[in-house]
């Protein structure tokens, strides 16, 4: 059964984040994306955990393709309090109030770690998913007594990623742990400010427990197949999205025998390339941190013109910020264009509306006009996804302009005009040049 899955996103309790981030909105944005599960993010913020518990239920879970028999996940054994491990079953979860059971929820949270190791300050951002409800609340009870977890959704912990990795394994074996965007310049595992140079100086004895990484914004599998080490790991890709419009903006495609946390658990522990079909990506140009720079000067550097100016800004003389692709270069052991033996695919994607508002020569994404529009091919040609990666573009053409559907067949062919993010930078992604763009709005209204 194929599952398209965002396992990294935020709630409303999170800094920086949306209000509308609540549970019956992120559902009903996940059937509008075609996401098919999705993190709850934030499960140690203890209002956010009462709405997880008050709101969602034990999924079922459906065995074999399509229309098998549906059956109840058995009650679950009290969390590991030391005495033997608890090897019970995980769980997904739905919606108490939604219509279906198309939506599952995975219990998942971001921490950000900031410690001391090897003389450096660490900044290293870490995801995690819990089999089930009971495993986090003996997580959280942990925590409560010792970090501050009620000022933020992503906590900031004084602890190392071993300790970390310590603590939730004494609770549950099958908590899953990795972490997030490795190459982003500050809260990243091989981040160029504050991250290590390989997995085990940063996971020591707990590494060969780490199973996955994520790749983040500003890097895609091609940028990550460069490094060897990578390679015995799951590579995910996740949205990390601070708001609804951003679900699904990456994500990963899987072919599940059932619906349910151990299935996910093993294809991702196992790294089953019969079960992990294809990761969504963002064009990693886009990504803020793709290139390296300096953004109060406008200064943007390719890696080879960074290495020409040591790392200095050409215009104040201050050290720039060295972005991922940079960071790739300088870890990696492979040339760009290896790729690893059964390494699952990828496909490049611009949102949506993005597509919309260029083709209809409208600056806003969020425009009343571009949501109408985009709310009109929703409602008849499916989810946002299907119709970027599979929907026949001839029949779309009898939907919606032809200067849409041309956006859409461009991205799918990588067509486009990208000017590369840096130093916390969105970059800019152009799908139609200049001279081609027709303004349509006076056509429209």
């Amino acid at each position: 059964m194929q599952q398209i899955l965002d396992l990294h996103i935020h709630s409303k309790y999170s800094r920086a984040c949306s209000p509308q981030l609540t549970l019956p909105n992120i559902e009903a944005t996940c059937r509008i994306k075609g996401v098919d599960i999705v993190a709850t993010g934030d499960f140690t913020y203890p209002d956010w955990f009462r709405d997880i518990k008050e709101n969602l239920t034990p999924s079922p879970f459906n065995k074999g393709e399509g229309e098998g028999r549906v059956e109840k996940i058995p009650p679950l054994p009290p969390p590991y309090k030391g005495g033997e491990k608890n090897e019970g079953e995980g769980s997904l979860y739905l919606l108490k109030s939604a219509k279906d059971e198309k939506i599952r929820f995975i219990l998942s949270t971001e921490f950000a770690l900031i410690y001391k190791k090897a003389d450096k300050v660490r900044r290293i951002h870490i995801v995690l998913h819990a089999p089930n409800i009971e495993a986090v609340e003996e997580l959280n009870k942990y925590l409560d007594k010792k970090y501050n977890i009620r000022s933020d959704g992503r906590p900031i912990l004084g602890m190392n990623a071993e300790e970390l990795c310590k603590i939730c394994f004494s609770i549950h074996p099958k908590f899953l742990i990795y972490p997030a965007h490795i190459w982003t310049p500050w809260f990243s595992v091989f981040g160029s400010k504050s991250g290590f140079d390989s997995m085990a100086e940063c996971f020591g004895e707990y590494t060969d427990q780490i199973y996955a990484y994520e790749t983040g914004l500003s890097s895609d599998p091609e940028m990550n197949w460069r490094l060897s080490a990578l390679d015995k790991l799951t590579l995910l890709s996740n949205s990390d999205a601070h708001s609804l419009p951003n679900i699904g903006r990456e994500a990963n495609v899987m072919d599940l025998d059932t619906v349910t946390y151990d299935e996910i658990y093993k294809a991702i522990k196992e790294k089953d390339v019969s079960k992990l079909k294809y990761s969504i990506e963002f064009y990693p140009e886009e990504g803020m941190y793709h290139y390296d720079g300096h953004r109060d000067c406008s200064v943007r550097m390719t890696p080879g013109e960074t290495k020409k100016n040591k790392g200095i800004c050409p215009k104040c003389k201050k050290k720039m910020v060295i972005g991922v692709m940079y960071r790739v270069d300088e870890l990696a052991d492979r040339a760009l264009g290896f790729k690893p033996k059964n390494a699952p695919g990828f496909k490049k994607l611009v949102e949506l509306d993005k597509i919309i508002a260029e083709a209809l020569g409208i600056k806003s994404r969020s425009s009343l006009r571009v949501q109408a529009e985009y709310n009109k091919l929703i409602s008849q040609a499916g989810s946002e996804l299907d119709i970027l990666i599979k929907a026949d573009l001839a029949k779309l053409k009898k939907m919606t302009y032809a200067e849409i559907v041309e956006g859409i067949r461009r991205v799918r062919e990588g067509e486009l005009i990208i000017e590369p993010g840096f130093d916390g930078q969105y970059g800019v992604i152009k799908i139609f040049k200049d001279e081609e763009k027709v303004d349509k709005q006076q056509q429209l209204f």
